[in-house]
């Protein structure tokens, strides 16, 4: 009985609560057993319950008032990025993004495009037919094939303004895949034991590179529209660094797509510090509402090394991406290359360069845009919809993924963990901070497979979200 009259008068103070402006008291105790014929044991566990259920908030001495609303902001801890710096690098960890996933599950974690957007008609028809060349059984020169040498440096000297030299097919460096060539340019570059800059958050297999080679990461903040260019440059003068990693064009994870203005100043400071900017343009072929214009384009003084990959566009089995570099620092890249890995498969180089010289490839890559603008629009919709108490910086212009900030908080491994046992995984934002995260994330691909599932992965994670804050609540109140 007394439950039933303690749910009963809980009921009614919701009523009241919901009519009385934040910060009015509640009557006394007193008061409500007199009004309401109970006990004060009973009113007291109303009162208890509403605390738990964070409608009202006692004042000892004073008594029990409704709740002042607080209009919820996310914290804004960047600035400490520069400030720590990066703690000691740790040791190599399989991320999230390369885990393979049964069919059974919606697989958000991925760093890769769904099969169904990739081109396979060409890519078929141009391994069978390097098969059938001299391709299969020949070794290339050391920095690649030719033709493909020229299609890399014509491709990005066509994006370069009037007045700038376009870079030469003697300044590519043909490499097995993007992440090599970033093992390549931060030892050749950087070297053991010296400071790299790079963004924060940035991506996690630039870290794990930096790790490999030993290099010192000096990490400066960087939001939905990249970095402060003054944080930049202090960075570069408080550590030294001679080098700058980023990702100007729609960055893994964030989607920040630098503005022109912002490149300028970026490569200003780059040039007053005697640096270079290694550019990593992964996300090429995957503008939606803009399109990428490489920072090396406007660059001929040789302070840009621009790294351009297909695998991502093309094809997971085509490892073939470039380094495109002048001046002397190409032959030290072209060195640490071939202490790596010798020479990249002819098989491999001539089937990439058949796919990009058949009239479809501009095709899919036209048509590509219209694809993911389709699942972003779909995620974001059905974020919004479920998971209202996260938010995105901004909607990506381009790129693969979303940067989903939660609230202030929130464990986020415990997180994926609840999602991946409703059947959804996510790969959690820690993994993209080259120091302690600034915030709680998860990064989503709105390019992997079934896009129909969104809305209710989008659910699975605003409930998951939901039972984690109520037990947090709950731990509060105990």
């Amino acid at each position: 009985m007394s439950d039933d009259s303690s749910g009963r008068l809980v009921a009614v103070l919701r009523q009241w609560i919901a009519t009385a402006p934040p910060g009015a008291r509640l009557p006394s105790t007193r008061a409500l057993v007199a009004e309401h014929g109970v006990s004060p044991v009973t009113v007291q566990k109303a009162l208890r319950t509403l605390g738990a259920q964070g409608m009202v908030e006692s004042r000892p001495g004073v008594g029990t008032f409704v709740r002042t609303v607080r209009v919820p902001r996310a914290h804004d801890h960047g600035w400490q990025t520069a400030a720590l710096g990066a703690p000691p690098l740790r040791g190599p960890r399989l991320s999230t993004a390369l885990r393979t996933t049964s069919n059974d599950v919606i697989a958000l974690h991925s760093g890769y495009p769904d099969r169904e957007l990739l081109p396979e008609r060409l890519v078929r028809a141009a391994f069978t037919r390097a098969a059938r060349s001299d391709a299969a059984v020949s070794r290339p020169p050391a920095a690649g094939l030719p033709e493909l040498q020229a299609w890399f440096a014509g491709e990005l000297g066509a994006a370069g303004p009037v007045g700038v030299a376009p870079p030469s097919p003697s300044d590519v460096i043909v490499v097995p895949g993007s992440q090599s060539g970033l093992s390549t340019a931060f030892r050749a570059l950087v070297g053991a034991g010296r400071p790299l800059v790079v963004e924060s958050p940035t991506y996690w297999g630039a870290i794990l590179a930096a790790g490999q080679a030993g290099v010192q990461l000096v990490p400066v903040p960087s939001g939905p529209h990249g970095p402060d260019p003054d944080e930049l440059a202090r960075a570069f003068a408080r550590s030294g660094a001679r080098a700058f990693y980023a990702q100007p064009s729609f960055s893994n994870p964030t989607g920040a797509h630098w503005s022109p203005t912002l490149a300028d100043a970026v490569l200003d400071v780059v040039r007053q510090h005697g640096a270079f900017l290694i550019e990593d343009d992964w996300a090429h072929d995957f503008g939606i509402t803009a399109d990428p214009v490489p920072i090396a384009a406007r660059d001929d003084s040789g302070h840009v090394v621009y790294l351009r990959s297909l695998t991502k566009s093309m094809s997971p089995a085509v490892r073939i991406a470039a380094v495109i570099a002048r001046g002397p620092a190409r032959e030290r890249l072209l060195a640490a290359a071939q202490a790596e890995s010798m020479y990249v498969s002819t098989l491999l180089q001539a089937a990439a360069y058949d796919v990009v010289t058949q009239p479809g490839w501009r095709t899919h890559v036209t048509g590509l845009r219209q694809q993911l603008a389709a699942r972003r629009d779909l995620m974001v919709r059905a974020l919004a919809e479920h998971v209202p108490t996260a938010s995105l910086d901004a909607v990506p212009a381009g790129g693969l993924n979303l940067w989903l900030r939660l609230p202030d908080g929130t464990d986020v491994l415990a997180l994926a963990r609840g999602c991946e046992s409703a059947g959804v995984v996510v790969a959690p934002g820690d993994e993209w901070f080259p120091a302690e995260p600034t915030g709680a994330y998860v990064r989503l691909n709105y390019a992997g497979p079934d896009p129909g599932s969104f809305p209710e992965a989008a659910r699975i994670i605003g409930e998951t979200l939901e039972t984690l804050e109520m037990a947090s609540r709950r731990r509060l109140s105990d």
